[in-house]
């Protein structure tokens, strides 16, 4: 288990290789490619990446060291999670925020949260990953915008743990610097200076954003939301990621509250407002997105900013529906987000298709949203969300980052279509999962974590925060 922040190096954009040699995934029970591919034969791969995609009856072009057989196994890419908040996975559940809706919500949690410590970070951040990995996701974005004092290297904390479990991650350097004092919602101890703000932004950059295909680690730049951030914040920090090519991240249109806020103090919606900080653009994707009228979507596709979809999150908080299918026939980039887990309050990639799937078709209807659309969502979707065109889909070229499905539970004994069962009948569990080509779950347990250690220790920091 990880026990402290790495050391880093100038950051590189290789892809870990295990050893050079070639590994056919032979004939999966079913594979969802996230593109017209037909993988029924399998893939291979090699060097961190798939080299083939084999239909019905093919065989791979040139021997292959290494064979895993797939005939129980459903195939797929592996899952992509666009917005979480890896530290509330010490406040789940918790009585006093139970019923509340975001603003209360938020209020009651600021003055716990601000009591983390590095450690507690670790830890959370640690369950938090492992429990996407063993939901089959093998990439996430983490939007973390507390730094109370002692806590300024949150994210050096977050890339140790995401090198220790061999993921990948967009860690965001997010923000708060509107306290309470001055209008905001966050208590004045978990707020910080622009200056403060965009010097340790630079240094994170410099440190650890990884660039190009097979990229492990990088960083964005995610002011928390109009609520809690200075207009000028935010436009600092839009420039600072144009300077550095980087994606910026922030939370908006979550709850009508939100828009009277901004109404209030800025005398704009949500989208004029972002439009007014340099934000409406393609750098952009914006968790939750529900509160948007027909002509902010239209101006959200053309600008090709895209949306986190968290549906479990704002069905949790009541918050709202997001317009999933008019934001994508707009050109919005869409995919989906476990969001944090004191608003889920779980971090399983898998049941958040699910609950996309269930949601959406309240809205349009069980033939417009199916189950591979859902599952579209969660892969291909969230890569472009990313900005990620490595990852996301079963095709030749594309990272070696793949999920695993045995459907021999008795949640699926009566089931038919494999892909469908997945969602349909509960799936909650990988039997397997690779990232960059390496096994990081194997038989459903995360190589090389003591998941008991981790479970004892994490549950004594969290009843520890929230008793002061």
């Amino acid at each position: 288990m990880p026990t402290s922040a790495a050391n880093s190096t100038a950051p590189t954009a290789t892809t870990p290789s295990p050893s050079g040699r070639r590994l056919w995934i032979k004939n999966p029970l079913a594979a969802f490619t996230a593109n017209s591919l037909d993988a029924s034969g399998g893939l291979v791969i090699a060097d961190g990446r798939i080299e083939e995609v084999l239909g019905a009856g093919e065989q791979p072009s040139a021997p292959c060291e290494d064979t895993f057989e797939a005939g129980e196994h459903v195939l797929l890419p592996g899952l992509i999670n666009t917005h979480h908040h890896f530290y509330q996975t010490l406040t789940r559940a918790w009585a006093p925020v139970a019923n509340a809706e975001l603003f209360p919500w938020l209020t009651n949690l600021y003055p716990v949260w601000a009591r983390l410590r590095p450690r507690d970070l670790e830890l959370a951040t640690t369950a938090a990953l492992a429990e996407l990995l063993l939901s089959g996701c093998t990439t996430a974005a983490d939007h973390h915008y507390l730094f109370p004092r002692g806590l300024e290297d949150a994210i050096d904390i977050q890339v140790g743990v995401v090198r220790e479990l061999g993921m990948r991650a967009t860690l965001t350097r997010g923000s708060m610097s509107l306290g309470q004092d001055d209008g905001g919602l966050p208590p004045q101890s978990t707020v910080q200076s622009a200056e403060a703000i965009l010097e340790d932004s630079k240094r994170l950059i410099g440190r650890y954003h990884e660039r190009g295909a097979g990229a492990m680690v990088q960083i964005a730049l995610a002011p928390c939301s109009p609520f809690s951030v200075t207009r000028e914040a935010m436009a600092a920090s839009a420039e600072l990621a144009q300077r550095h090519d980087v994606r910026l991240h922030t939370h908006l249109a979550e709850t009508l509250d939100e828009e009277d806020f901004c109404l209030e103090r800025f005398g704009l919606r949500t989208v004029d407002y972002l439009e007014s900080v340099g934000w409406l653009t393609d750098r952009t994707w914006l968790g939750h997105g529900i509160h948007f009228d027909d002509a902010e979507i239209a101006r959200l596709g053309a600008a090709g900013t895209a949306v986190a979809h968290c549906p479990t999150s704002n069905m949790r908080l009541a918050s709202g529906t997001a317009r999933v299918l008019e934001l994508e026939a707009a050109g919005v980039p869409v995919g989906l987000g476990v969001d944090g887990s004191a608003s889920n309050d779980a971090s399983n990639m898998i049941l958040e298709a699910r609950q996309a799937l269930y949601l959406q078709r309240l809205r349009y209807g069980a033939a417009a949203v199916t189950c591979e659309r859902a599952l579209g969502w969660a892969t291909k979707g969230s890569a472009r969300v990313l900005g990620r065109d490595d990852l996301g889909e079963l095709a030749p070229g594309k990272q070696a980052d793949l999920a695993l499905f045995r459907l021999d539970e008795l949640r699926f004994s009566g089931s038919h279509d494999p892909i469908a069962a997945l969602l349909l009948c509960g799936a909650d569990r990988a039997d397997r999962v690779m990232v960059a080509g390496r096994w990081r779950v194997a038989d459903g347990a995360i190589v090389d974590l003591d998941l008991d250690a981790l479970i004892a220790e994490h549950r004594a920091a969290a009843y520890r925060l929230v008793n002061g």
